[in-house]
């Protein structure tokens, strides 16, 4: 039709109504169908109907079209459809009648199910795990976010590819083509292979930068805070209330991929560095933490994690959970954290108490309540007075002290560190030594101990 309307406009018989329409079609959203399993007995749990509404959640951030919902509860998954024969009928038929597009599983699915599910139902099948690898690469922005988005789509695809067995791609007549060859399926795979070698390599390089970055960092004694947090939680609406970046926020789920890093003051006029990462959900690929280990890491190093959470979800005590689950395998759980209860402006006024909804918060999500809770509200501001003061009293001071250094003149870099960071005292060489009495940070000391001389309540080693 668009065709039609370029030879129309060609003979000065130009139709703009059939041009907004075929316009309009080009930007229909897929019609979806939500397909929900749980292997158990009775009626379904609260946590798969969670998770149920959750993929309705992750379907319209894709831009799909809910046509119609069905969930299945069996004691055991069917190996050929996870379903089971009955429910794949009837699957079909509601497939058929809501004209859908998708159908979109909350529930990992092998390659012979999905293969065997699209051949019964005649229509693209997916699940949760590639409809939240295909959000991913629609929100990536950065380099370093493509090329992680792909790696984990790489590693997601390769099991699950099909072909034709006995079609070749060597094919013609003559001296060195006879013979079986080698199968299209096979010349892919080996294709995907190389590929994901290519981009571990390269994301190999990112994460060595991204190491760079910090060591330079930790030269300068600023400490890094990170917020983590479920997504959707408002923590890029949170991030730019308290550094005015920027940063996109939006209500839909992964709305921000890309970590940002900004400096803020505290009231005591110390600067700490504030980074935004990606959020956290429940069953989050292991592929995208794999892929996205060089963005995590940026949480794993934090000084200090602000653990921003939804207060106003129902589901706030397993989001609570989940997050603690994630940095537990990230390697953050020991890090300290501050539990930044956001949307305070969605609760009522007589429910708006941080000492009672923080402890009753980790206590439901099975954490100690100790970890210390403010309430805030990301969109108005309030309540972040009394987090820069949280923050203020939990990132360490990096307190200066007067100590002496013995460095060996070979290492000049250290030797200049020491001018660049802290304040030297006094200077003296001896022979291949120069001893130097300074005034240094905490962060500057640990970096150097091992050329301390003496120092007070810091562990020294071995000097040289």
């Amino acid at each position: 039709m668009l065709s039609e309307c370029r030879a129309s406009r060609r003979s000065d018989k130009l139709y703009p109504a059939e041009l907004l329409l075929t316009i309009s079609l080009e930007h229909t959203p897929e019609r979806a169908i939500l397909a929900g399993f749980e292997r158990r007995r009775g009626a379904a749990s609260s946590s798969a109907t969670e998770s149920f509404q959750e993929l309705a959640e992750l379907a319209v951030s894709a831009g799909a079209e809910i046509a119609a919902q069905l969930f299945q509860v069996r004691p055991d998954a069917e190996a050929a459809t996870l379903i089971g024969h009955g429910k794949v009928e009837e699957l079909k038929e509601l497939t058929d009648a809501a004209h859908a597009d998708v159908i979109i599983f909350d529930h990992d699915l092998t390659p012979t199910q999905q293969r065997n599910l699209e051949a019964a139902t005649g229509v693209k099948v997916i699940d949760r795990t590639q409809l939240i690898l295909d959000i991913f690469a629609s929100r990536a922005r950065t380099a370093e976010g493509r090329l992680q988005v792909e790696l984990a789509q790489l590693k997601y695809i390769l099991p699950r590819l099909t072909g034709q067995g006995k079609s070749l791609s060597r094919l013609g007549g003559g001296i060195g083509t006879r013979g079986p060859g080698e199968t299209k399926l096979e010349t892919d795979r080996r294709r995907i292979a190389v590929k994901i070698k290519k981009l571990e390599q390269e994301l190999e390089h990112v994460r060595s930068g991204r190491a760079l970055h910090r060591r330079r960092r930790d030269a300068v004694p600023v400490p890094t805070v990170s917020l983590a947090g479920y997504t959707n939680a408002g923590k890029s609406t949170l991030f730019n209330r308290l550094t005015s970046a920027g940063v996109l926020a939006d209500a839909k789920m992964f709305a921000t991929l890309d970590p940002t890093l900004r400096a803020i003051a505290l009231p005591s006029n110390r600067r700490v560095i504030l980074s935004d990462t990606v959020g956290f959900i429940r069953n989050l690929p292991t592929t995208l933490i794999e892929a996205f280990r060089a963005t995590l890491e940026e949480v794993a190093d934090a000084a200090l994690i602000l653990h921003v959470v939804d207060v106003s979800s129902d589901r706030a005590p397993r989001h609570v959970a989940e997050v603690f689950r994630v940095l537990s395998e990230i390697g953050a759980s020991g890090t300290p954290q501050i539990l930044v209860l956001n949307k305070a402006d969605c609760l009522p006024p007589e429910e708006r108490d941080a000492g009672i909804l923080g402890p009753r918060l980790l206590g439901e999500a099975g954490q100690s309540p100790l970890t210390p809770a403010v309430l805030v509200s990301g969109l108005t501001g309030a309540g972040l007075p009394d987090l820069f003061r949280l923050i203020d009293q939990a990132v360490p001071f990096d307190a200066v002290e007067k100590v002496r250094f013995r460095i060996p003149l070979r290492d000049g870099a250290s030797i200049a560190l020491l001018h660049q960071c802290g304040k030297v005292l006094a200077e003296d060489y001896d022979g291949n030594l120069c001893e130097m009495e300074v005034d240094a940070p905490e962060s500057l000391r640990r970096r150097l101990r091992r050329y301390l001389i003496r120092t007070p309540g810091l562990p020294v080693e071995k000097s040289v």
